[in-house]
């Protein structure tokens, strides 16, 4: 199953920092079980946004050049505060460090200025033809199914416009 926890990219610094914002409603399934009578955002959902967040500044950077991008690990994660039904979490990445497979990131999510949770990420990039020449097919449509969804999550609502800089 694929999900996405990013509404929309809202300021894309290529090769260093991409923000992104996730709203939380209450209509969202998974707070029924969270806490039924204190609904808030799960924390493994927080770190997945940050996560997602960091792959699409990864992809946008090298152009879409891998068809996988992974957490391979995730470092100091810290969590402050609840993000309950209402709120608007902002999702920052920051490129620290960028190899030939993997790529390091800081990362926080913040609600109304406040951090509820920040951690360091590494992300693991790669196309399945590396292992298997008849997966070249796979990653192809892969990229193309990620440039589409990037382009949706770059689209301004109406009236606004995202930045990029």
């Amino acid at each position: 199953m694929r999900f996405t926890l990013i509404d929309r990219i809202i300021e894309l610094v290529p090769g260093q920092r991409l923000t992104a914002v996730k709203s939380v409603s209450l209509a969202e399934e998974y707070l029924a079980d969270h806490f039924p009578l204190f609904p808030v955002l799960p924390g493994v959902l927080m770190l997945e946004a940050m996560t997602q967040a960091a792959a699409w500044l990864l992809r946008s950077d090298e152009d879409f050049a891998h068809s996988i991008v992974v957490l391979r690990e995730a470092r100091n994660i810290k969590y402050a505060d609840f993000v309950e039904p209402g709120n608007r979490l902002t999702v920052t990445a920051e490129l620290t460090k960028c190899g030939p497979r993997d790529a390091e990131f800081r990362t926080q999510g913040v609600v109304d200025d406040k951090v509820c949770v920040s951690a360091r990420l590494v992300l693991e990039r790669y196309n399945l033809a590396d292992e298997d020449p008849e997966e070249a097919e796979m990653d192809a449509y892969n990229k193309i199914k990620m440039r589409k969804l990037f382009a949706t999550l770059m689209a301004a609502p109406a009236g606004a416009k995202a930045a990029t800089a």
